[in-house]
């Protein structure tokens, strides 16, 4: 379960997710017409807003008698949502075994291992259908384990419904309700969809953008239903974008889907720790990114809220080296 915010002590790390912090962007938003916060997901004892889902997933299966006492829990990840799973795995007794692909930086890998998972480094450049890819491997290895649970964060409706929970809640209390603009990096679908469904609930004329990468097919399945395999190419921004359409998408709550390269999700990350103070990683400044390139759209009555989906230590060899930056061509 999430915190409740009026308990002073927890009784496990687990009733520390939840409750995360909204900041006001000033410098990084220079020239945005809008008031424009930051829903700080870094704050979860996983430094992720996947926590939140993670343990929903597992305590959902838990009451459907799927996860027994001494399981195995089996999924693949870019890294956050292991995070999640790893440390409710520890508290609640559990092993847990992660694939991931081969573009992920090792840091998450070596953070997966340090909460005792055993990771498996798949390729990233093969289709989802392939036995090959990190899909594929965690979805044989539920089958060939016994007494092991695949949470399949992409099609497990238990993501969504964990923001429709919380997040929504919290953003709509946060700010008194005065929100017109929600901007989330879309990846899974969960945090976006679940979080949308609640604060339409609310107010139906709340704008939902969601932030899209070049090399994904969501943004052109939104706008025309289809999924244009054409539209599928390597990327680099971690987190965001798909190569498919999870379940938990549920476009009719989406008003809009924004594409932001590679290079200004990297330049926008450094920036806003630069500009704020705020150690963020790679979906942050892709969503940053996005809105700069839809201010125009934007009123000075407007309340934008951006969710920073997890922390900047997750992308030291990569966004936080220069060499990288510069071997990229995003630095001069």
């Amino acid at each position: 379960m999430a915190k409740n915010p009026n308990k002073k002590t927890c009784d496990n790390i687990l009733e520390a997710i939840g409750n995360t912090p909204m900041v006001r962007l000033n410098k990084v938003v220079e020239g945005v017409p809008a008031t424009v916060y930051a829903k700080v997901e870094t704050f979860n004892p996983g430094n992720s807003i996947k926590d939140r889902m993670a343990l929903k997933m597992i305590e959902d299966a838990e009451k459907a008698g799927i996860l027994k006492p001494g399981g195995t829990i089996i999924e693949g990840t870019s890294g956050n949502t292991g995070m999640g799973l790893a440390i409710a795995a520890i508290v609640k007794g559990y092993k847990c075994i992660f694939t991931t692909t081969d573009k992920q930086s090792k840091e998450k890998v070596d953070a997966l291992k340090a909460y005792g998972a055993e990771v498996i480094v798949c390729p990233t450049n093969v289709e989802p259908e392939d036995p090959r890819s990190y899909y594929s491997v965690a979805a044989r290895l539920n089958r060939e384990i016994e007494n092991s649970f695949y949470p399949n964060q992409y099609d497990n409706l238990s993501n969504s419904q964990a923001h429709y929970e919380q997040t929504g809640p919290e953003i709509w209390d946060q700010t008194d309700g005065k929100i017109t603009h929600l901007v989330v990096g879309s990846g899974t679908g969960g945090t976006i969809c679940g979080t949308a469904r609640y604060l339409k609930e609310k107010n139906p004329n709340v704008k939902i953008w969601g932030i899209d990468t070049y090399g994904s097919v969501l943004k052109k399945m939104h706008e025309t239903g289809e999924v244009d395999k054409n539209e599928i190419y390597p990327y680099v921004t971690e987190g965001i974008g798909e190569d498919f359409i999870p379940k938990n998408y549920r476009f009719e709550l989406i008003d809009h889907f924004e594409k932001v390269s590679d290079k200004d999700g990297a330049v926008m990350t450094r920036e806003i720790v630069e500009k704020e103070g705020i150690w963020v990683g790679n979906s942050a400044g892709s969503a940053v990114a996005g809105v700069l390139q839809l201010k125009d759209q934007l009123q000075p009555s407007d309340v934008v809220v951006v969710i920073f989906h997890d922390h900047g230590s997750r992308y030291l060899a990569k966004i936080f080296n220069d060499e990288w930056m510069r071997k990229m061509g995003y630095m001069e």
